[in-house]
């Protein structure tokens, strides 16, 4: 299975969804690359600092952010159970490379009318994706909810009208994923007994049911 993170809007999550599910995706011996195609290089950088500090690899991370994406990931793909790419900020040309990419597209959305509405422009080169690649699924997954907030469910109907589900999973706004981005580690390793790590777990468990 091949799965993007996308969205136009930054600082929405992309990075520290993918790396998590990529974890996830990892265990039980499955291999996993994560492409990361975003310039800035986040993952890069969290895996260079996972390296220095001698933790284990749980999963192979590469930089490729090129527009070229589309035609070099099922060569990837082969020698991989999961390819999970962390798509860039921003619509543009390696954007649509990373959707065409893609089995499952996933768009991670705070809940803020600012973030519904950054996510027509995904919406719509996902549709347009869809004319060359008809089998391209697409979910929203609400990340970076307000715990004890109503707002991650308000955010379902306005989503709604976008034509594409809404995971029933949440990720909420928590310190920890802060934790693992600065010390290069992930939330299951920082507390496994964590909410955080609850529901990255339980996120996973959802993306592999929609798997194709």
């Amino acid at each position: 299975m091949i799965i993007a993170f996308v969205n136009q809007k930054g600082g929405v999550g992309k990075t520290t969804l993918a790396l998590h599910i990529a974890s996830e995706l990892a265990k039980g011996g499955k291999r996993v690359t994560l492409i990361d195609a975003d310039p800035q290089g986040s993952a890069l950088d969290w895996s260079q600092l996972r390296h220095h500090c001698d933790y284990p690899r749980r999963f192979s991370v590469i930089g490729l952010p090129r527009e070229t994406l589309h035609l070099e990931v099922p060569d990837i793909a082969r020698s991989s159970d999961h390819v999970v790419i962390d798509g860039p900020p921003r619509v543009t040309a390696l954007t649509r490379s990373a959707i065409l990419a893609s089995d499952l597209v996933l768009i991670p959305v705070q809940p803020s009318a600012f973030d519904v509405w950054a996510s027509e422009e995904i919406v719509d080169l996902v549709k347009e994706a869809r004319m060359f690649k008809p089998t391209i699924r697409a979910g929203f997954v609400a990340n970076r909810v307000v715990v004890g907030t109503i707002i991650g469910r308000a955010l379902r109907a306005p989503l709604r009208r976008l034509d594409i589900a809404t995971l029933d999973t949440e990720v909420c706004q928590r310190v920890v994923f802060a934790e693992c981005s600065s010390s290069g580690r992930l939330a299951n390793e920082l507390d496994k007994n964590s909410l955080a790590a609850r529901e990255m777990v339980l996120l996973a468990e959802e993306i592999r049911e929609l798997a194709p």
